[in-house]
């Protein structure tokens, strides 16, 4: 299995607006894509006005990810009004092996 994280800063007075314009676009598109097996989204709020978004996202392998994300799967995927929201662009994603998981107990 495979985890991907992508992770920015936006105002923390957009955080839900944001969350659900993830909610159509990225996540949206893990959901539709073979080989997803599920994604959360979580805020951390940095104390300055500002806040840090994450998406988890869980695959069953690289091909997988490539699906959703393209041969340059290390590269981050944006959206068309990201900009309006986002305080800085990372260009890459992190990539996890898991080797060990509960994931099963929580969500079934």
């Amino acid at each position: 299995m495979i985890l991907r994280k992508w992770s920015a800063r936006i105002r923390s007075a957009q955080a839900e607006e944001y969350v659900q314009y993830v909610e159509k676009t990225g996540a949206g598109h893990y959901a539709e894509t073979e080989g997803n097996l599920g994604y959360q989204i979580v805020l951390r709020e940095l104390g300055d006005g500002t806040s840090e978004i994450s998406t988890i996202s869980w695959w069953t392998d690289l091909d997988a990810v490539r699906r959703f994300a393209g041969h340059d799967y290390g590269v981050a995927r944006y959206y068309p009004e990201d900009d309006q929201y986002l305080l800085d662009r990372p260009e890459f994603v992190e990539h996890h092996e898991v080797r060990v998981s509960d994931l099963a107990r929580l969500t079934g």
